[in-house]
């Protein structure tokens, strides 16, 4: 099998593959190397490549697998990891010049899942800074691009991992998800990208941005592969106290009998009233609704649901995140972690070092936001600003409580508009914001949510959302194959070639 052909396989299929002996661990993990050293220069998509890493670990699969050893099911599939994600002995940066030059001294829990799984890491992709933006306009080593098109953002915060998969780069990819970091890419770049339900993975090793919204997740190019890959990650972890006591099971299978099914008779649907037209481009909302229409006609039942709420989610989670943010960022001082700037004039002392440390290591949207935070927080404005959103968060939970006592799942367009360009949102911080309106919700309530490619707008993709109950990620991943198979693939099938002649 060629190298251009092993690329555009989905993860399912790559391990079939591998498992048969029609390919070998070390063969597709050498041409994922070539082709990431071959692309990225265009695309930026890592930040860090380990091709001795990588290839030592396809080496001992296909050693192990010739000796006849019992091995995990996707041993030798290459992954790429978000670059919040600590691997030891590797650098982290978080796109950012504080963390430049960092070694990670230890692995993260999910790193240790991926590493048990025998998955051969080929590297870390590129994100905002510390996870904060909707572009990766915001990292210190500039901005990825959405391979459907040069001069376009993949969307944020973890564009490099995006990219990397739409790309066909890496089959699949872990990425972090606060108020849509996974999703919002996965639509712009025709990848599919889920959130589990908070606590189904574990995110001790993960540089946090928002303790109480981060999650991990998987960025893939099929919902069968995003499901194994989930399956990979989740485990209980004693070291998060957020944990959740059982890992997430039949999450395979269950993307599998969705997207078997034929007759969707009995399923029942909610399409938000409160995001309908106004927000969204013209095609954005001719895919979701064709994506609707579709699945009526299968024999779905579509429910208008109202979640009042949700008009108030998108400024609540702007003053929780922040707000988190701000505690979180308190310990990047040149002191505890990262880099250190003394001043040039003046005495040094641990505050004139501090406050030069993190106003020339920061980028202008950490800074923004830990101000915003901390605001929210200070004496006078707690009950004001984050006690109001802590309301409006528990009002969020209530009102999807509700409606999945009406429906099984609730669908919605993953993002208002299709992939932008460079540069065109970069003075228009609402409008940023505002790309996060559809997604922020889930993180509040925790639930688990995730985008899949359902069509074209103008040649880019648009992806349709899927949420679930908490602890229910095995229906959001049956609702969201369903949607897979009744798409067809121009939408997560990225037109660029693969191969010597790309």
């Amino acid at each position: 099998m060629t190298a251009e052909n092993m690329l555009t396989l989905s993860a399912v299929e790559l391990a079939a593959k591998l498992r048969a002996g029609e390919i070998t661990a070390v063969d597709l993990t050498q041409a994922t190397l070539d082709r990431i050293h071959a692309e990225n220069e265009r695309l930026n998509a890592f930040l860090f490549i380990d091709d001795a890493g990588a290839l030592a670990v396809a080496k001992q699969v296909d050693a192990d697998r010739a000796a006849g050893k019992e091995l995990p099911p996707f041993a030798g599939v290459p992954i790429a990891l978000k670059d919040n994600i600590c691997e030891h002995g590797t650098p982290v940066t978080c796109g950012s010049k504080m963390l430049d030059g960092w070694i990670a001294p230890y692995d993260a829990t999910v790193v240790k899942n991926i590493k048990a799984a025998r998955l051969p890491i080929v590297g870390h992709t590129n994100m905002d800074e510390f996870a904060m933006g909707s572009s990766t306009e915001t990292s210190a080593f500039g901005p990825s691009v959405n391979p459907w098109g040069d001069g376009l953002t993949p969307g944020g915060s973890g564009g490099g991992s995006a990219a990397a998969v739409a790309g066909y780069l890496v089959p699949w990819a872990l990425g972090s998800d606060t108020g849509g970091s996974i999703r919002q890419p996965g639509s712009f770049t025709g990848t599919v990208g889920a959130k589990p339900t908070y606590g189904n993975v574990s995110r001790y090793g993960v540089v946090a941005m928002a303790s109480s919204l981060d999650q991990v997740g998987p960025v893939a190019r099929t919902v069968a592969d995003a499901a194994a890959l989930q399956e990979i990650i989740s485990s209980h972890d004693p070291l998060d106290s957020t944990s959740l006591p059982e890992p997430a099971t039949g999450l395979l299978e269950a993307a599998d009998d969705g997207a078997k099914a034929k007759d969707l008779a009995g399923l029942r649907l909610g399409v938000v009233k409160e995001l309908a037209g106004e927000g969204f481009e013209p095609g954005v909302s001719a895919v979701f609704e064709a994506t609707v229409a579709s699945l009526k006609e299968r024999g779905a039942k579509i429910v208008e649901i109202s979640l009042p709420s949700f008009e108030y989610a998108i400024a609540a989670y702007y003053l929780i995140m922040p707000a988190e943010v701000s505690s979180n960022m308190a310990r990047f001082d040149g002191v505890r972690y990262g880099n250190r700037v003394e001043p040039e004039t003046g005495p040094v002392t641990a505050e004139t070092m501090m406050k030069e440390t993190r106003g020339k290591m920061f980028g202008p949207e950490v800074k923004r936001r830990i101000i915003l935070g901390t605001y929210a927080l200070s004496s006078g404005h707690y009950d004001q600003f984050y006690g109001s959103a802590l309301r409006v968060r528990t009002l969020v939970q209530r009102d999807l409580a509700e409606a999945f006592a009406q429906v099984d799942a609730v669908i919605t367009p993953t993002a208002p508009t299709t992939a932008f360009k460079f540069g065109s949102k970069s003075d228009d911080l609402m409008a940023m914001y505002m790309n996060d309106m559809t997604t922020t919700p889930a993180n509040l309530a925790g639930i688990p949510a995730m985008s899949v490619p359902a069509g074209l707008s103008d040649g880019l993709p648009v992806g349709v959302q899927v949420f679930a109950p908490a602890h229910e990620d095995a229906r959001m991943y049956k609702v969201a194959a369903m949607i897979e198979a009744g798409t067809d693939t121009s939408a997560r099938e990225c037109p660029i070639t693969v191969g010597e002649e790309a």
